[in-house]
């Protein structure tokens, strides 16, 4: 019988036959708080290895290790769904000689079921797994609960390499992957801080004008018509749209009005939405926080599912396309409806479209909430600076001064409106928000391209820019 258990990461590099040019993937499920991508790529730099590509379903700024990898050549090519402000800066100067590769959550699924994307070797960090290669993210100091984003590396990897910080005798009989698809297991002190799972991101918002918003998004989803037995939902874990989850959980309850499912990332709210009837159950490709882990250890109805099922568009189905209800968040904003989540006004890399485009695409109403001007600047602008989820996949925009309706959308529209609604065309509040701020200075930035951003079918949708 093969002895899967490794005593090193440089032994597991070895043994998998990792060379220079390989690609190698990460899962993001311990956020903020991962040592896992850090502590592969400081064994593969001691090797001597170089040209890598790293695959990696998000990077977050606790892995800025990754910069100083790029900059003596370890790493040469970065492909990812989202990327921290602090590591994003770097890659904006034009840190990588190639450019990043951003996909959708549901568009990396599918590039690799197109193999226009590969995966030599999976690093998959394990909160607990058994010396077989059986893993689970429900157990252990670091629990981050659901694995959803890594089944798609498991899936695809030449090789895949456990790394557990909890390593239990064998079997370990709830699992998320089983020994069947893991080659080596190599047990490491800690694979991250669980604390970082958090990331300060999943508290409900106190200002008021964010909980105005919410109880107006809350009243559009009602006035939309979805709002009925069979409810499907998905908010994010930003504060504000956690206040949505609160204001639409008081219209489930007042009017008795049971929901079939909440997707997505999974919060503590939305586990309390669960217990208390709003919907049968929640379906999880995420935790983003220790009570939705606790809940997805427990509770039979809350399901962790793989980011496949969650997102693929070349899946025989997917989860984003029986949503009735996404909320969503931007940067920007243009009249034509495009969203950008990738940059800040100044054209720096501070984010990616996650399953932004992906749940845009596939739910009935999409919801984009933010307020009309941050920091005084407009969230409206000409032309956003990087489209990172089209406009035509975008139904509304709610403001603290009212609600954007995509003319594509005209049935909405009137219904809204009926409901007593503050509706109002997209430029009205483009120009309300110039008369309070000024009009921005356009930034024309023609420097080389230092990313490519690829819609879910595959096709660059829009590309980012070096700045200086």
């Amino acid at each position: 019988m093969k002895d899967k258990v490794l005593p090193s990461i440089t032994e597991a590099l070895r043994l998998t036959g990792v060379k220079d040019g390989m690609t190698l993937s990460f899962h993001h499920h311990l956020r903020n708080g991962d040592y896992v991508l850090n502590l592969v790529l400081a064994a593969a730099q001691k090797l001597g290895l170089k040209d890598l590509t790293i695959n990696a379903s998000a990077i977050f700024d606790c892995h800025l290790p990754l910069l100083d990898l790029i900059r003596d050549g370890t790493v040469t090519g970065l492909e990812c769904n989202y990327c921290g402000a602090l590591v994003g800066k770097a890659l904006s100067s034009g840190l990588l000689a190639k450019p990043v590769i951003f996909r959708s959550h549901g568009g990396r699924l599918a590039d690799l079921a197109r193999g226009s994307a590969r995966i030599d070797v999976a690093f998959v960090a394990a909160p607990t797994a058994d010396s077989r290669g059986n893993i689970s993210g429900k157990y252990g100091r670091s629990a981050c609960g659901s694995l959803g984003y890594a089944f798609s590396d498991v899936q695809n990897a030449d090789r895949v390499v456990a790394v557990p910080e909890n390593l239990v005798s064998y079997p370990l009989t709830d699992f998320s992957f089983s020994e069947t698809e893991v080659d080596y297991v190599v047990a490491v002190e800690r694979i991250g801080d669980p604390a970082g799972i958090v990331s300060g991101t999943t508290r409900v918002t106190r200002d008021p004008i964010g909980l105005l918003m919410a109880d107006m998004a809350a009243e559009v989803i009602k006035a939309s018509g979805l709002l009925l037995d069979g409810f499907s939902f998905q908010t994010g874990a930003g504060g504000a749209s956690l206040a949505v989850a609160y204001a639409v959980e008081k219209i489930m309850l007042a009017e008795g009005i049971h929901g079939s499912f909440a997707s997505g990332g999974i919060t503590g709210k939305l586990v309390e939405m669960l217990n208390k009837g709003c919907f049968e159950s929640l379906l999880d490709v995420q935790c983003f926080d220790l009570e939705a882990v606790r809940s997805l250890r427990e509770n039979p109805a809350h399901r962790e599912i793989s980011a496949s099922q969650y997102a693929s568009p070349l899946a025989a189905g997917a989860v984003v396309d029986s949503l009735d209800t996404v909320i969503l968040g931007a940067t920007e904003i243009d009249p034509d409806f495009n969203v950008n989540v990738h940059t800040n006004s100044q054209g720096l890399i501070m984010g990616g479209s996650g399953g932004h485009s992906d749940t845009a695409a596939g739910a009935r109403l999409a919801i984009i909430i933010a307020p009309l001007m941050r920091a005084r600047l407009p969230l409206i602008v000409d032309r956003v600076q990087t489209i990172s989820t089209p406009g035509r996949t975008v139904d509304l925009l709610v403001t603290q001064y009212g609600i954007a309706v995509n003319p594509l959308r005209a049935e909405l529209s009137a219904r809204l409106r009926d409901a007593g609604l503050k509706v109002m065309p997209i430029e009205e509040l483009k120009h309300l928000a110039e008369k309070i701020c000024g009009v921005p200075k356009t930034l024309k930035n023609e420097n080389r391209v230092i990313a490519e951003v690829l819609y879910r079918d595959g096709t660059v949708i829009d590309t980012i820019r070096q700045v200086n």
